[in-house]
Parts: C-alpha cells; structure tokens; sequence
C-alpha cells in the first residue's frame, strides 16, 4: 500500500512516498522537491554477529546522469567508480546517522540514496539526507533516529533556507547541519570570512526545520513502519571484571598520561599484557578476551574525561586551551613550485603547490552541468604516519579531509583574472596525532605563498573537542587542539579554519544530543584564539608570497586591438600556429581582444609576447627587425619581418658593393637585421640589410 506525507516548504512540497518502489528492501522511500528526486533505500543482512562492538554500516549515494537528461561523457558510457561529489554526500548522510545505530544490532546495514531527477534548481544532497533516515525510521532496522539535515545560506545580511544553486554562489556563509529532534549531530561547510555570530545564527536559523522534518518521517512511521528487529547483545559479562580492574587502574592512570603518543600505547599495551598474565585461562576464551579489551577501553575513556574535568588535565600534561608546539618552514623541497612543512606536536603536513596552465583546470561532468576548477586540493594520508603498514589508496577519508582543507582556502585564493594558474596542492600527512586536515590547511597556505600566489589572507586551522559529565552538562570542558585520543573518547571534533577577520571552513561531528549554543559559542571563541595564535607563529615563516619558481610556468597577458584579432590568427590559424611552434607557447585569444600566453618558463613567454605586440603594431619606418628569408628573387629578396608581413629588400639594398646575385648574399630561411625604409602608397614594404657590408667582410 502505497503511503505518502508532505510538507509545503517555499514554493514547492517536499513528498515522501513508500510502498510503490523498492519493497524487497528493509526500507525505501522516495524522495521530492520540485523537479528533484531522491530513492533512498536500506537492507540489513540477514547473518547476525553476536557481541558486535561497532556498525558496519555503509552509505554509497550515487547519481544517474538521466537525473538531468545528460549521457555521460567520455568513451565509457555507463555511470562507474563514485565520484568525489557522490562521496562527499555519502559522508554528509553517514556521519549523522552512524552513532544512532546500536552496536548490539549486529548485522551490515547498507543504505544507497540514489538521485534520479534533478531540475538544476534544487540540490539534491539535503533531499537525500532526509530520505536516507526516512527510508530507516519506516524500516525494521533499529534506530534513535529520524536524522533530518538542512542547508543555510547567508545572503545579503539574511539566512535564507536551502538555497538555491544559485544562491549559493552568492553567500557570505554557506552550511549543512544536520541533527534529531534533540539537538544537531553534524555542522560543515564553508564561508567567506563569516564572523562567529553569523554561524550562531545560522545553527539557529536551522533548529526549527530539521525538528519539521524529523516529525515528517515520524508521520510517515506511523502509517507505514514495521516492526523493529530484535537486538543480539552478547549475553556474557568479563569474569573477575572487578578484579581486573582493581589491578589495572592504578597502573592505567600512570601509562595513560605518559608524554607521547607511542611511549602511551606501549606503557597501556603493557600493561594491559600485564594484567592479562594473572589471567591467562580465562582469557584463553575469545570472548573474554574481546571483553578484557572492552574494560580496558572504558578505564581510558573513564580516565581521559575525568581528569579533563576535575583537573583541567589533558593525557599530555597540557591545560584545555594549550596548543601543541608548531613549526614552519618553507621551500623545504629543491624542485617543486612551493613547499612547506608544518608540524603540530606530532601531526606534521609536508604541503606541494604546483603551478600550471588553463590546460591543467580539474574538468568535472557533473549532473548539474560541466564545470572547471582552478584550484585542487589533494590530501593523502599514508600509512606509515601513524606507524602502521597498509595499503597506498585514496579512500573517503582522504578526500573528506581534502575537501575540508581546500574550502578552507579557497575564499583567499586569488581569481583567474589576478592570477591565471591552475593551482594544486597536495598534503602528505608524514606524521599523525590529531587533525592532519588542519595541518593541511595551514601548510597548503604556507607552500601557497612559498609558490608565489598572491593569497588575500593567512589561512590557519585548528581542531576543537568536548568532554562532558553526561546528558545535563554541569561540568564540560571545551578543548583546543585535540589529540586522536581526545577525538575518539571524546564528545565533539569541531574544526574551524579562517582568516583573523573570519571563518572559512568548518566541520561538526557531535557524539552527543543537545549540545547548547552556550557551548557552541564559547568553542568558537576559543576556536579563534586558538587560530590566531597559529597565523603569529606561521607570519614570522612567510606573511606574503615569494617571487615566482624559475621553474614555474609564465602567464601572461596583453590587450590587442579587436580589428587586430584576426591577423594574429591568420589564415587558419597559420600565424598563431607559427608563434607557439616558434617559442613553445599555447596562445589563447578572447573576444575582447585578451591574448593570453602560456609558456613554461619566462623567456620563451616573454619572446612570445613581444612577437604578439609586433604582428598588431602597424610596421614603423626606421624601425630594426630580425627578418626571415622567404624567396630569392633576380631582383631581390621577400624577408618577412612579422608573421604574415613581407617586405622586399632590392638587391641594391643588400650591400655598399655591386651585388652580382642575391644568392651571394642571402640564403632562404636566414635570420637577418633588417631596417624598414617606408611604406610605399600601395602599402608595399621596403627593406635594407643593414649588416650587409660586414657579413661581406666576414665571407672574405
């Protein structure tokens, strides 16, 4: 039975419908507004795994190019591998959603939100937010949900909801939160050096729709959920638990504070092999052992929060705002355009920036439409920075974390008219302990300046934590620059990159509900003290570009005359042919009469631009040019003097002597210096070798 509620919001009515499609899934919903949709549906596996400490839950969104009426492009036409946008959605609707599930469900859980209408109006991120939880609130799967999710934008002084295409492009702040009825649960997204005020505002503004939209699915729960399936718990307790940890915790609170994140995972790991000796029988069961590890993970977690409460003590000895010790350098690598290296206690981000030509532009085929972009930004994290061995990939993380880095800088890159590179960067992560993208962050804009580009502003980044004493926060601590440890056992990783005038970037994952705007507040504040402190010490590095690489390419520009346009391209293009051919360049021509020039070093480019401005200057009398021999004639010889400009140098011209033959003198395809006499009435060019006497002289 088919079964649909709707909400009038705008103009259009957002529509969830189930029943019609999908019904062999656990749950499936579909998804409209305007002239976008969304199908949404969730399975869970039919295998249950008893005692399972974590959700093995997978997101993959995904987009049709029929969504918009587009066949893809390319040889291959067949939608394949996800692309970045399609994982960044995944992420948007996974990150909300994961902490909800029980771990004692203990069965996979996928969930594939697929666009297949788009009207290039409406994005369809948000609706499939809101689908992906309706589609597992109406399901048999376990769920403290519904999740909803809403986009804000600032515009003009005002938030306007869900915005448009665009109205995006016009935003001052632009957000994705997404939240329960009892509170958010994630915040991202990017701005154009936003105060903290603004973002309050917008948090605000987005309370009340994603409470609408929660209540929306509940509506549609009640006409069409199903029963829940029932929960695996695994029905065994650690023996001697009581005991274990009598022995464990005074030793725990000693390895849990040592200095260094390897010197803390050896002092735990021994003495979690300690205890475990006085235990050997009983911990030969699997089972316990899982629990044994289960109990040692609490007492951290007990640990870490405890005395961050009642201490202000941090595992690494520092006070809730101290930052680690930072470190900057510049050019640290002999070839490349731009390098830095910066080292946050023990994350460090070694940052490449290389410059290119319009050629080099990032193209995407996208639903919305074809798009380029100037600016990339790649993060990779190895796995040898956090000592481990792995494999080489690029994963969701990975471009997650780079997507956050490069909409942190973004706002303060210049635009192609200031400065027409493409421009890439790239994070290796070589060491791990806390926010690697904002280290990212903050060496991509040192390696950015090291290369030459001409940023707005200083961009730096820091990540935030929260630790709390349970659900009414009488005691809470706001942390500044978190530690992994601090993340994982924590109750907030808040990043938040920007200028000393703003915020750029941002990202929110919330373990807890409720989380009041007092604290938003004060972790934004904090957050800017924090930021500020980093940009001091990254401005005694380098605080404004360095000269461009010798080794980078040369762009440059220069304004033709329109009626000029099409002598430089020639007659099929053969005189703008002949120039790149000649210098190694790529010449580009607008409408306007912009000539663009690419080389890849200076000279070439240099000699080339000079070439353009000669071939649009009319010839000038007395003027001195290094023509090319064309044709020996009895009578003379055509040297051209400017692509596509011949001019005649008569055979009495070719020396102060009585030339016999002009093949004495000159060969064709010689380069010679030749002065221009006039320009005839019928605008005829004449010529004068001008070094005609001495190359005699020299054949003699």
């Amino acid at each position: 039975m088919v079964q649909r509620v709707t909400r009038k919001i705008g103009d259009n009515e957002l529509i969830l419908e189930t029943g019609k499609i999908g019904k062999q899934a656990n749950g499936c919903v579909y998804a409209q507004y305007g002239g976008t949709a969304v199908i949404a549906t969730v399975c869970a596996s039919s295998d249950v795994t008893e005692g399972m400490d974590f959700v093995p839950v997978t997101v993959d969104y995904n987009e049709k190019f029929y969504a918009a009426g587009k066949i893809p492009g390319g040889f291959v036409k067949r939608e394949g591998r996800p692309k970045d946008k399609e994982i960044l959605v995944s992420r948007l609707i996974d990150r909300p959603m994961r902490p909800l599930f029980e771990t004692t469900f203990g069965r996979e859980i996928q969930i594939v939100p697929t666009c297949v209408s788009v009207d290039g109006v409406n994005p369809p991120d948000i609706l499939a937010v809101i689908a992906a939880s309706a589609a597992v609130t109406i399901s048999d799967i376990p769920f403290h949900g519904p999740v909803a999710g809403v986009r804000v934008g600032y515009i003009n002084g005002e938030y306007v909801l869900n915005p448009t295409y665009e109205q995006q492009a016009k935003a001052q702040l632009e957000i994705v939160v997404a939240g329960t009825k009892d509170g958010f649960t994630m915040v991202e997204g990017g701005a154009k050096e936003a105060s903290e005020e603004v973002m309050l505002g917008a948090l605000a503004k987005a309370e009340s729709f994603i409470k609408d939209m929660c209540v929306l699915q509940e509506e549609l729960q009640k006409l069409a959920g199903k029963e829940k399936l029932p929960l695996a718990p695994l029905d065994v307790s650690l023996l001697n638990a009581d005991k274990i940890e009598a022995e464990a915790m005074p030793l725990m609170q000693t390895a849990c504070f040592q200095k260094g994140k390897t010197a803390r995972y050896d002092a735990v790991k021994d003495v979690k092999a300690k205890v475990a000796a006085n235990y050997a029988e009983q911990l030969s069961d699997p089972v316990q052992m899982n629990l044994y590890n289960k109990l040692f993970d609490d007492i951290q977690y007990r640990l870490l929060r405890s005395s961050i409460l009642e201490k202000g003590l941090r595992i690494d000895g520092r006070g809730t705002e101290d930052i680690r010790p930072i470190t900057c350098e510049i050019n640290v690598l002999p070839r490349p355009h731009g390098s830095a290296l910066f080292t946050r206690g023990e994350t460090q981000s070694l940052a490449v920036t290389t410059l290119g030509t319009a050629m080099d532009e990032q193209v995407y085929d996208d639903i919305e439409g074809d798009r380029s972009e100037n600016f990339i930004l790649h993060y990779n994290f190895p796995p040898y920075s956090v000592g481990e061995v792995g494999k080489l990939s690029t994963g969701r993380r990975e471009i997650g974390h780079g997507n956050l880095a490069r909409r942190s800088l973004a706002p303060m890159i210049p635009s192609r008219e200031e400065f027409p590179y493409t421009i890439r960067v790239v994070s290796e992560i070589m060491e791990s302990n806390g926010s690697s993208s904002q280290a990212s962050t903050c060496g991509g804009c040192l390696s950015l300046l090291a290369a030459g580009v001409p940023m707005k502003k200083m961009v730096a980044g820091i990540a935030m934590g929260l630790i709390t004493d349970g659900p009414q926060y009488k005691k809470y601590a706001i942390l500044s620059d978190i530690l992994g440890e601090e993340d994982h056992l924590g109750d907030m990783d808040f990043k938040v990159a920007g200028t000393r005038d703003g915020i750029t970037g941002f990202q929110m994952d919330i373990k807890i509900a409720g989380v009041s705007m007092d604290i938003m507040r004060k972790a934004l504040e904090q957050a800017k003290r924090g930021r500020n402190h980093i940009l001091d010490i990254m401005e005694k590095c380098i605080s404004k570009p360095q000269p461009l690489n010798a080794s980078a390419p040369k762009i440059d520009s220069l304004k033709i005359p329109v009626d000029k346009i099409g002598a430089l391209i020639g007659p099929g293009g053969k005189n703008i042919k002949a120039l790149c051919a000649q210098f190694s360049v790529k010449i580009d021509t607008g409408e306007d009469g912009t000539v663009t020039i690419y080389g890849q070093n200076g000279k070439n480019t240099d000699a080339a631009k000079a070439a353009v401005k000669a071939i649009c200057e009319d010839p000038e009398p007395g003027t001195v040019y290094n023509g090319t021999v064309k044709r020996i004639m009895d009578f003379g010889a055509f040297i051209e003097i400017l692509p596509g400009k011949e001019g005649l140098c008569h055979i009495s011209k070719l020396s102060r002597q009585r030339v016999e033959k002009v093949s004495d003198v000159l060969k064709e395809g010689q380069v010679i210096p030749v002065k221009l006499l006039e320009v005839d009435k019928m605008g005829r060019l004449n010529l004068s070798y001008i070094d005609a006497l001495e190359e005699q002289e020299k054949r003699r």
